[in-house]
Protein backbone atom coordinates (compact mmCIF):
# COMPACT_ATOMS: atom_id res chain seq x y z
CA UNK A 1 0.00 0.00 0.00
CA UNK A 2 1.43 3.35 -1.02
CA UNK A 3 2.21 5.65 1.89
CA UNK A 4 0.93 9.01 0.66
CA UNK A 5 2.18 10.89 3.72
CA UNK A 6 5.67 9.55 3.09
CA UNK A 7 5.90 10.53 -0.56
CA UNK A 8 4.78 14.08 0.23
CA UNK A 9 7.16 14.49 3.17
CA UNK A 10 9.38 17.51 2.50
CA UNK A 11 7.78 17.86 -0.94
CA UNK A 12 7.04 21.46 -1.94
CA UNK A 13 3.55 21.30 -3.45
CA UNK A 14 3.40 25.05 -4.05
CA UNK A 15 6.62 25.00 -6.07
CA UNK A 16 5.31 22.15 -8.23
CA UNK A 17 2.12 24.03 -9.02
CA UNK A 18 3.84 27.33 -9.70
CA UNK A 19 6.48 25.79 -11.96
CA UNK A 20 3.98 23.63 -13.83
CA UNK A 21 1.45 26.40 -14.45
CA UNK A 22 4.08 28.93 -15.48
CA UNK A 23 5.50 26.45 -17.97
CA UNK A 24 2.07 25.44 -19.29
CA UNK A 25 0.88 28.97 -19.90
CA UNK A 26 4.10 29.68 -21.75
CA UNK A 27 4.51 26.46 -23.76
CA UNK A 28 1.02 25.03 -24.30
CA UNK A 29 0.12 24.00 -27.82
CA UNK A 30 -2.46 25.94 -29.80
CA UNK A 31 -5.24 23.34 -29.94
CA UNK A 32 -8.72 24.19 -31.27
CA UNK A 33 -10.60 22.98 -28.19
CA UNK A 34 -8.55 25.36 -26.05
CA UNK A 35 -9.76 28.46 -27.86
CA UNK A 36 -12.92 28.55 -25.76
CA UNK A 37 -13.40 26.23 -22.82
CA UNK A 38 -16.97 25.51 -23.71
CA UNK A 39 -18.06 22.34 -21.85
CA UNK A 40 -19.54 20.81 -25.01
CA UNK A 41 -16.36 21.40 -27.04
CA UNK A 42 -14.16 20.10 -24.23
CA UNK A 43 -16.34 17.01 -23.92
CA UNK A 44 -16.19 16.23 -27.64
CA UNK A 45 -12.42 16.73 -27.72
CA UNK A 46 -11.84 14.45 -24.75
CA UNK A 47 -13.93 11.67 -26.28
CA UNK A 48 -12.06 12.02 -29.58
CA UNK A 49 -8.68 12.00 -27.83
CA UNK A 50 -9.28 8.67 -26.13
CA UNK A 51 -6.78 6.25 -27.69
CA UNK A 52 -6.11 8.70 -30.54
CA UNK A 53 -3.20 11.06 -31.20
CA UNK A 54 -3.71 14.83 -31.01
CA UNK A 55 -2.50 15.42 -34.57
CA UNK A 56 -5.04 12.91 -35.84
CA UNK A 57 -7.89 14.43 -33.84
CA UNK A 58 -7.46 18.09 -34.86
CA UNK A 59 -8.98 17.90 -38.39
CA UNK A 60 -11.76 15.61 -37.18
CA UNK A 61 -12.58 17.96 -34.32
CA UNK A 62 -12.70 21.01 -36.60
CA UNK A 63 -14.92 19.21 -39.12
CA UNK A 64 -17.20 17.85 -36.39
CA UNK A 65 -17.59 21.28 -34.78
CA UNK A 66 -18.29 22.91 -38.11
CA UNK A 67 -21.18 20.51 -38.70
CA UNK A 68 -22.38 20.29 -35.06
CA UNK A 69 -21.37 23.63 -33.51
CA UNK A 70 -23.75 23.32 -30.55
CA UNK A 71 -24.88 20.50 -28.35
CA UNK A 72 -28.40 20.98 -29.72
CA UNK A 73 -27.12 20.47 -33.28
CA UNK A 74 -25.49 17.18 -32.33
CA UNK A 75 -28.50 15.98 -30.37
CA UNK A 76 -30.86 16.67 -33.27
CA UNK A 77 -28.73 14.91 -35.90
CA UNK A 78 -29.43 11.42 -37.22
CA UNK A 79 -27.18 8.71 -35.82
CA UNK A 80 -25.88 7.66 -39.24
CA UNK A 81 -24.74 11.20 -40.02
CA UNK A 82 -23.01 11.58 -36.65
CA UNK A 83 -21.10 8.33 -37.16
CA UNK A 84 -20.23 9.42 -40.70
CA UNK A 85 -18.50 12.52 -39.33
CA UNK A 86 -16.52 10.22 -37.02
CA UNK A 87 -15.51 7.93 -39.86
CA UNK A 88 -11.82 7.05 -39.67
CA UNK A 89 -11.36 7.76 -35.95
CA UNK A 90 -12.33 4.23 -34.97
CA UNK A 91 -13.75 3.00 -31.66
CA UNK A 92 -17.20 3.95 -32.90
CA UNK A 93 -18.95 3.12 -29.65
CA UNK A 94 -17.44 6.38 -28.38
CA UNK A 95 -19.45 8.56 -30.74
CA UNK A 96 -22.64 6.52 -30.35
CA UNK A 97 -22.43 6.91 -26.58
CA UNK A 98 -21.63 10.61 -26.94
CA UNK A 99 -24.64 11.10 -29.20
CA UNK A 100 -26.98 9.44 -26.70
CA UNK A 101 -25.47 11.42 -23.85
CA UNK A 102 -25.89 14.83 -25.48
CA UNK A 103 -29.48 13.93 -26.33
CA UNK A 104 -30.05 13.30 -22.64
CA UNK A 105 -28.39 16.61 -21.75
CA UNK A 106 -30.68 18.47 -24.14
CA UNK A 107 -33.78 16.64 -22.94
CA UNK A 108 -33.02 16.69 -19.22
CA UNK A 109 -30.74 19.66 -18.60
CA UNK A 110 -31.90 22.15 -21.26
CA UNK A 111 -28.72 21.67 -23.26
CA UNK A 112 -26.41 22.68 -20.41
CA UNK A 113 -23.67 20.16 -19.66
CA UNK A 114 -24.17 19.45 -15.94
CA UNK A 115 -21.35 20.60 -13.70
CA UNK A 116 -22.56 18.39 -10.84
CA UNK A 117 -20.35 15.30 -10.77
CA UNK A 118 -23.14 12.92 -9.78
CA UNK A 119 -25.17 14.02 -12.81
CA UNK A 120 -22.43 14.16 -15.40
CA UNK A 121 -20.85 10.80 -14.57
CA UNK A 122 -24.19 9.03 -15.07
CA UNK A 123 -24.39 10.04 -18.73
CA UNK A 124 -23.90 7.37 -21.39
CA UNK A 125 -20.25 6.49 -22.00
CA UNK A 126 -18.90 8.85 -19.34
CA UNK A 127 -16.21 7.33 -17.14
CA UNK A 128 -13.92 8.68 -14.40
CA UNK A 129 -11.41 10.23 -16.80
CA UNK A 130 -14.00 12.05 -18.93
CA UNK A 131 -15.73 13.26 -15.77
CA UNK A 132 -12.52 14.66 -14.35
CA UNK A 133 -11.39 16.19 -17.62
CA UNK A 134 -14.63 17.99 -18.46
CA UNK A 135 -15.42 19.19 -14.94
CA UNK A 136 -11.89 20.44 -14.32
CA UNK A 137 -11.08 21.93 -17.73
CA UNK A 138 -14.49 23.44 -18.49
CA UNK A 139 -15.70 24.25 -14.96
CA UNK A 140 -12.39 24.53 -13.05
CA UNK A 141 -13.52 21.97 -10.51
CA UNK A 142 -10.71 20.21 -8.56
CA UNK A 143 -11.34 16.79 -10.07
CA UNK A 144 -8.46 14.52 -11.15
CA UNK A 145 -8.28 13.50 -14.81
CA UNK A 146 -5.96 10.51 -14.78
CA UNK A 147 -4.84 9.18 -18.15
CA UNK A 148 -1.64 7.53 -19.35
CA UNK A 149 0.25 10.82 -19.58
CA UNK A 150 -0.69 11.77 -16.03
CA UNK A 151 0.28 8.38 -14.59
CA UNK A 152 3.64 8.53 -16.36
CA UNK A 153 4.43 12.02 -15.04
CA UNK A 154 3.37 11.20 -11.50
CA UNK A 155 5.05 7.79 -11.35
CA UNK A 156 8.35 9.44 -12.32
CA UNK A 157 7.86 12.50 -10.14
CA UNK A 158 7.21 10.50 -6.96
CA UNK A 159 8.86 7.13 -7.70
CA UNK A 160 5.58 5.21 -7.77
CA UNK A 161 6.14 1.62 -8.89
CA UNK A 162 2.50 0.56 -8.97
CA UNK A 163 1.56 -1.27 -12.19
CA UNK A 164 -0.39 1.20 -14.33
CA UNK A 165 -1.81 -1.67 -16.40
CA UNK A 166 -4.00 -2.62 -13.41
CA UNK A 167 -7.33 -0.78 -13.18
CA UNK A 168 -7.00 -0.34 -9.41
CA UNK A 169 -3.81 1.70 -9.88
CA UNK A 170 -5.77 4.62 -11.28
CA UNK A 171 -7.13 5.23 -7.77
CA UNK A 172 -3.58 5.62 -6.48
CA UNK A 173 -2.84 8.42 -8.92
CA UNK A 174 -6.26 9.90 -8.29
CA UNK A 175 -5.29 10.40 -4.65
CA UNK A 176 -1.88 11.80 -5.58
CA UNK A 177 -3.48 14.38 -7.86
CA UNK A 178 -6.00 15.39 -5.21
CA UNK A 179 -3.17 16.17 -2.80
CA UNK A 180 -1.03 17.92 -5.40
CA UNK A 181 -3.55 19.99 -7.36
CA UNK A 182 -4.08 23.67 -6.63
CA UNK A 183 -7.91 23.69 -6.37
CA UNK A 184 -8.03 27.27 -7.61
CA UNK A 185 -6.31 26.34 -10.88
CA UNK A 186 -7.71 22.89 -11.58
CA UNK A 187 -8.19 23.51 -15.29
CA UNK A 188 -4.61 24.58 -16.01
CA UNK A 189 -3.23 22.00 -13.60
CA UNK A 190 -4.83 19.01 -15.33
CA UNK A 191 -4.09 20.32 -18.80
CA UNK A 192 -0.55 21.15 -17.70
CA UNK A 193 0.20 17.64 -16.44
CA UNK A 194 -1.30 16.13 -19.62
CA UNK A 195 0.74 18.52 -21.76
CA UNK A 196 3.92 17.71 -19.85
CA UNK A 197 3.39 14.00 -20.41
CA UNK A 198 2.58 14.46 -24.08
CA UNK A 199 5.46 16.76 -25.02
CA UNK A 200 8.29 16.44 -22.45
CA UNK A 201 7.85 13.48 -20.09
CA UNK A 202 7.38 11.10 -23.00
CA UNK A 203 7.39 7.28 -22.79
CA UNK A 204 10.82 7.03 -24.43
CA UNK A 205 13.69 9.51 -24.30
CA UNK A 206 11.99 12.08 -22.04
CA UNK A 207 13.39 15.58 -22.44
CA UNK A 208 14.25 16.09 -18.79
CA UNK A 209 16.30 19.21 -19.49
CA UNK A 210 13.09 20.97 -20.54
CA UNK A 211 10.99 19.77 -17.60
CA UNK A 212 9.69 22.53 -15.31
CA UNK A 213 9.43 20.13 -12.32
CA UNK A 214 12.74 18.34 -12.80
CA UNK A 215 14.24 19.49 -9.49
CA UNK A 216 11.90 17.34 -7.39
CA UNK A 217 11.60 14.41 -9.80
CA UNK A 218 12.43 11.03 -8.25
CA UNK A 219 13.10 9.35 -11.60
CA UNK A 220 15.48 12.08 -12.74
CA UNK A 221 17.38 12.08 -9.44
CA UNK A 222 17.74 8.28 -9.45
CA UNK A 223 18.21 7.84 -13.22
CA UNK A 224 15.23 5.48 -13.51
CA UNK A 225 13.22 7.28 -16.19
CA UNK A 226 13.27 4.11 -18.31
CA UNK A 227 11.91 2.01 -15.42
CA UNK A 228 8.87 4.17 -14.78
CA UNK A 229 6.02 3.83 -15.14
CA UNK A 230 5.72 0.11 -14.51
CA UNK A 231 3.38 -1.45 -17.03
CA UNK A 232 2.95 -5.16 -17.58
CA UNK A 233 2.48 -6.21 -21.16
CA UNK A 234 -0.99 -7.28 -22.19
CA UNK A 235 -1.59 -10.63 -23.81
CA UNK A 236 -0.89 -11.15 -27.47
CA UNK A 237 -3.51 -9.89 -29.89
CA UNK A 238 -5.77 -12.43 -31.54
CA UNK A 239 -5.13 -12.88 -35.26
CA UNK A 240 -8.11 -13.27 -37.61
CA UNK A 241 -7.89 -14.04 -41.32
CA UNK A 242 -10.55 -13.00 -43.83
CA UNK A 243 -11.28 -12.95 -47.55
CA UNK A 244 -13.01 -9.86 -48.94
CA UNK A 245 -14.91 -9.92 -52.23
CA UNK A 246 -14.86 -7.01 -54.65
CA UNK A 247 -17.68 -7.37 -57.14
CA UNK A 248 -18.69 -4.64 -59.60
CA UNK A 249 -21.68 -4.72 -61.96
CA UNK A 250 -22.99 -1.91 -64.12
CA UNK A 251 -21.05 0.73 -62.20
CA UNK A 252 -22.19 -0.48 -58.80
CA UNK A 253 -20.23 -2.37 -56.12
CA UNK A 254 -21.57 -4.97 -53.68
CA UNK A 255 -21.60 -4.10 -49.98
CA UNK A 256 -22.98 -5.60 -46.80
CA UNK A 257 -23.69 -3.94 -43.47
CA UNK A 258 -22.21 -5.27 -40.25
CA UNK A 259 -24.54 -6.15 -37.34
CA UNK A 260 -25.80 -3.38 -35.09
CA UNK A 261 -23.74 -4.70 -32.18
CA UNK A 262 -20.13 -5.72 -31.78
CA UNK A 263 -16.95 -4.71 -33.60
CA UNK A 264 -17.49 -1.97 -36.22
CA UNK A 265 -21.22 -2.09 -35.55
CA UNK A 266 -23.33 -0.84 -38.45
CA UNK A 267 -20.37 -0.19 -40.76
CA UNK A 268 -20.58 -0.95 -44.49
CA UNK A 269 -17.97 -3.17 -46.13
CA UNK A 270 -17.22 -5.51 -48.98
CA UNK A 271 -18.61 -9.03 -48.40
CA UNK A 272 -16.24 -10.66 -45.92
CA UNK A 273 -15.79 -14.33 -45.08
CA UNK A 274 -13.54 -15.93 -42.51
CA UNK A 275 -10.75 -17.71 -44.30
CA UNK A 276 -11.08 -21.47 -44.50
CA UNK A 277 -14.81 -21.56 -43.77
CA UNK A 278 -16.18 -20.84 -47.25
CA UNK A 279 -16.01 -22.44 -50.65
CA UNK A 280 -12.98 -22.17 -52.89
CA UNK A 281 -12.85 -18.62 -54.22
CA UNK A 282 -12.99 -18.21 -57.97
CA UNK A 283 -11.60 -14.76 -58.45
CA UNK A 284 -8.55 -12.59 -59.05
CA UNK A 285 -6.31 -11.99 -56.06
CA UNK A 286 -5.77 -8.25 -55.56
CA UNK A 287 -3.61 -8.16 -52.46
CA UNK A 288 -3.76 -8.10 -48.69
CA UNK A 289 -4.42 -5.49 -46.03
CA UNK A 290 -3.53 -5.60 -42.36
CA UNK A 291 -5.56 -3.76 -39.77
CA UNK A 292 -4.75 -3.62 -36.06
CA UNK A 293 -7.41 -3.15 -33.41
CA UNK A 294 -6.61 -2.86 -29.71
CA UNK A 295 -6.99 -6.61 -29.18
CA UNK A 296 -7.31 -8.14 -32.66
CA UNK A 297 -5.23 -8.11 -35.83
CA UNK A 298 -7.04 -8.61 -39.14
CA UNK A 299 -5.38 -9.91 -42.28
CA UNK A 300 -7.72 -9.56 -45.24
CA UNK A 301 -7.08 -10.95 -48.72
CA UNK A 302 -9.01 -9.09 -51.41
CA UNK A 303 -10.40 -10.91 -54.47
CA UNK A 304 -12.18 -9.48 -57.48
CA UNK A 305 -15.03 -11.83 -58.36
CA UNK A 306 -17.69 -12.06 -61.03
CA UNK A 307 -20.29 -13.78 -58.84
CA UNK A 308 -21.07 -13.75 -55.14
CA UNK A 309 -22.41 -16.39 -52.73
CA UNK A 310 -26.17 -16.35 -52.40
CA UNK A 311 -26.73 -13.71 -49.76
CA UNK A 312 -28.37 -10.31 -49.51
CA UNK A 313 -26.19 -7.50 -50.86
CA UNK A 314 -26.63 -3.79 -51.37
CA UNK A 315 -25.17 -2.28 -54.53
CA UNK A 316 -23.79 1.26 -54.34
CA UNK A 317 -22.61 3.68 -56.98
CA UNK A 318 -19.50 5.66 -55.99
CA UNK A 319 -21.70 8.61 -55.03
CA UNK A 320 -23.95 6.44 -52.87
CA UNK A 321 -20.92 4.85 -51.22
CA UNK A 322 -19.60 8.29 -50.18
CA UNK A 323 -22.73 8.76 -48.08
CA UNK A 324 -22.13 5.56 -46.12
CA UNK A 325 -19.94 5.06 -43.09
CA UNK A 326 -17.09 2.59 -43.48
CA UNK A 327 -14.20 1.53 -41.27
CA UNK A 328 -10.53 2.28 -41.80
CA UNK A 329 -10.05 -1.39 -42.71
CA UNK A 330 -12.61 -1.00 -45.50
CA UNK A 331 -10.92 2.19 -46.70
CA UNK A 332 -7.69 0.22 -47.01
CA UNK A 333 -9.49 -2.38 -49.12
CA UNK A 334 -10.94 0.33 -51.34
CA UNK A 335 -7.49 1.81 -51.92
CA UNK A 336 -6.27 -1.64 -52.81
CA UNK A 337 -9.05 -2.38 -55.28
CA UNK A 338 -7.61 -2.34 -58.79
CA UNK A 339 -3.99 -2.33 -57.55
CA UNK A 340 -3.11 -5.95 -58.18
CA UNK A 341 -0.72 -7.68 -55.85
CA UNK A 342 0.00 -4.67 -53.61
CA UNK A 343 0.06 -5.09 -49.84
CA UNK A 344 -0.87 -2.21 -47.55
Amino acid sequence: MLDFDKIFTNYNINDFNENLLTWFNREKRDLPWRHAKNPYRVWVSEVMLQQTRVDTVIPYFNRFMERFPTIEDLAAAESDEVVKYWEGLGYYSRVRNLHEAVQEVVATYDGIVPEEKEKFEKLKGVGPYTTGAVLSIAYNQPEPAVDGNVMRVMSRQFGIYEDIALPKTRKVFDQVIRRLMDPNHASDFNEGVMELGATVCTPKNPMCSLCPVQDDCYAYAHHVQDELPVKTKKGASRVEMYDALYCEKEGKIAFIQRPDNGLLAGMWQYPLTERGTGEQLNGTYMGQVKHVFSHIIWYIDLYQVETLPEEEYVWFTPTEREEKTVSVAQQKLERLAGVEGETI
